[in-house]
């Protein structure tokens, strides 16, 4: 069953844009990488840029958790200077 996530990041006001612009090489490399990925993109708000959303789907929990192990494995986020606050994480599957 695929697993959908909605991740919502707000950066530091007027660091939208950067924030992108850091997180494009982490795309890269999951979508190169991590097996089972099917989406993994990030979009900003057009109402207000400094919010951002990925929308990730994966094959199954077990790519899934798969993804989360290497996550932590990578290393510091290049978005840690943009970030303000914590993300909210929502979790779906596909009935």
């Amino acid at each position: 069953m695929a697993v959908r996530l909605v991740v919502t990041f707000k950066a530091l006001p007027g660091k939208g844009a950067d924030y992108a612009k850091a997180f494009a090489s982490v795309i890269k490399d999951v979508v190169q990488k991590d097996k089972g990925c099917m989406q993994y993109e990030l979009f900003r708000s057009m109402d207000d840029p400094d919010t951002l959303v990925l929308l990730e789907r994966w094959a199954d929990q077990a790519t899934l958790d798969a993804h989360a192990a290497a996550n932590r494995a990578r290393g510091p986020s290049p978005t840690a200077q943009f970030r303000s606050g914590n993300a909210v994480l929502e979790q779906y599957e596909t009935p």
